[in-house]
């Protein structure tokens, strides 16, 4: 089914309803669906057809919903980048797609005109902005005036790609990852089969929709239908705390970093979030001492869940109104299998760590132009996830670490998690990561990065003291380096090769 029918079933389920709210301006789901058939005519007279490539790099506002809906429905595929992508990496996914339009904004035209110039294909590259804009620009606004809704979905198999998704390149060159919308649709009702929101909810929008969970996310909510979300373009506290009080809004989607910083408000009383039934957290581990004090503060429980882009973003989840573990990833979504296993493939009893191994029909068709890359995850109908965990007797899953991440020293295999969990529980201390180091004697030697809370100070001393105190000498690190901030990906994850290079 062309993900493009689910708008159309929502409307003939629920009616005409305010679906977007965006700088306090109101879309109905009507609109949205006109606006997305105008921009599919515009793009099929500007010769777009199925299979075709068309990239969207803005951030979040309705034209970017608009944008992914009138793409699927002209069969063409999807191709999201976030807007704060660096120039090489942005460069390479113009030329590795092929794509020959670009629907984006004014503020990032010097960026695609220095990209463009590496990806002949590019034809067109159309501006969402209102007034005059730049020669050889094309106006959003504009196509869609001189456009008629007076068009239909194109007919697609199970196996043709909607969405060609990149990796954040956290270890290497990013690798797009093709989704079919069979995939992606079995992904949004995954999701429903799983958790059972009731329909007209209210969601709060604040991670990239240009981006492989803004995408699951963005198919659930029509999936299950009649709600609304509010989408905001950054995350500023004082305006999401805001927005969650005047909207009544019910659930949102969020990264541990985010978390932190709302708990460094100062005043988080100022606002009423009551309203708020369901607070989730994914993309990086979630710390015990923050899913507490997050409790203690604002008295809710974050539900950790996750997913990898490989396998449509939104993969296991904690219950929602069920019995929830800390530091756990939760159950698989129905229709979805995980296993343990270990290097041989056999699958690991409940409580022995291997490596986390995920099969069902979201998975990814394959690295796009990258068959020995696809081969190497893709096997036998699993994919191998890299991460590294165990499930325990509940059929819960937690993962240690990605195998890549872990610390070997003197032949004895150290999470990061583990000693960073230790340092967590300090209490000067907001972030942390722990990576390894070359050693002359052990092999690799525990090296800590910490950002310690507004107004504090520590010394390395105390911070491998406190970690002697809670975990073996052994495992406390053996440096530590104090920063402002950790190098992160545009969704939150650490980036250890970053700090490797530290």
């Amino acid at each position: 089914m062309n993900l493009a029918h689910l708008p159309e079933k929502e409307i003939e389920k629920f009616g005409e309803h305010v679906s977007v709210i965006f700088q306090d301006r109101q879309w109905t789901n009507i609109e949205m669906r006109n606006a997305s058939k105008r921009l599919a005519g515009a793009l099929k007279k500007l010769g777009v057809e199925k299979g075709d490539r068309v990239i969207i790099q803005m951030p979040n506002c309705p034209e970017v919903l608009q944008s992914f809906l009138a793409v699927y429905m002209l069969g063409a595929v999807v191709v999201p980048i976030n807007f704060m992508v660096g120039e090489a990496e942005t460069a390479f996914i113009y030329k590795d797609t092929g794509a020959r339009v670009i629907i984006s904004s004014s503020d990032f035209l010097a960026k695609i005109t220095a990209c463009r110039s590496q990806a002949p294909s590019i034809e067109h590259v159309i501006l969402i902005d209102s007034g005059e804009l730049p020669a050889g620009t094309l106006s959003y606004s504009g196509l869609l005036a001189e456009s008629s809704e007076d068009i239909s979905a194109e007919d697609v198999t199970d196996d043709d790609l909607a969405a060609l998704i990149y990796t954040a390149g956290t270890t290497g060159q990013p690798k797009g990852v093709m989704h079919t919308h069979a995939g992606l649709y079995a992904n949004a009702k995954m999701q429903q089969d799983t958790i059972n929101l009731p329909s007209g909810m209210t969601s709060i929008t604040v991670l990239p929709l240009c981006h492989s969970y803004g995408i699951a996310s963005m198919n659930f909510s029509m999936y299950l239908g009649g709600g609304t979300t509010v989408v905001l373009n950054s995350f500023d506290i004082d305006i999401l705390f805001s927005s969650i009080e005047k909207y009544r809004a019910e659930i949102i989607g969020a990264v541990p970093t985010m978390y932190v910083f709302m708990l460094l408000h100062p005043d988080p009383e100022k606002y009423d979030l009551s309203s708020m039934r369901y607070w989730i957290s994914g993309s990086a581990p979630l710390t015990r001492e923050t899913w507490e004090r997050f409790r203690q503060t604002f008295g809710a429980e974050i539900i950790e869940g996750w997913g990898l882009t490989e396998a449509g973003a939104n993969n296991s989840v904690n219950p929602l109104d069920g019995k929830k573990k800390i530091g756990s990833i939760g159950m698989p979504m129905k229709g979805t299998v995980m296993k343990v296993v270990n290097e041989t493939g056999n699958e690991m009893p409940a409580n022995q760590e291997g490596e986390i191994i995920i099969s069902g029909p979201m998975l990814m068709k394959g690295y796009w132009n990258r068959p020995e890359e696809t081969g190497k995850v893709l096997k036998n109908g699993w994919l191998y996830t890299g991460d590294v965990g165990y499930r325990d007797e509940d059929g819960y899953f937690f993962i240690t670490e990605r195998k890549k991440d872990l610390i070997i020293k003197a032949g004895e295999n150290i999470a990061p998690r583990e000693v960073e969990e230790a340092i967590y529980t300090h209490p000067k201390v907001s972030e942390a990561a722990v990576v390894g180091m070359p050693d002359d004697v052990y092999g690799e030697e525990i090296k800590a990065f910490v950002v310690l809370l507004p107004g504090k100070s520590a010394t390395q001393e105390e911070i491998i003291q406190h970690c002697q105190a809670k975990i073996k000498r052994f495992k406390s690190p053996k440096q530590v380096v104090f920063l402002q901030a950790l190098p992160k990906s545009l969704v939150g994850k650490i980036l250890r090769k970053e700090l490797r290079k530290m």
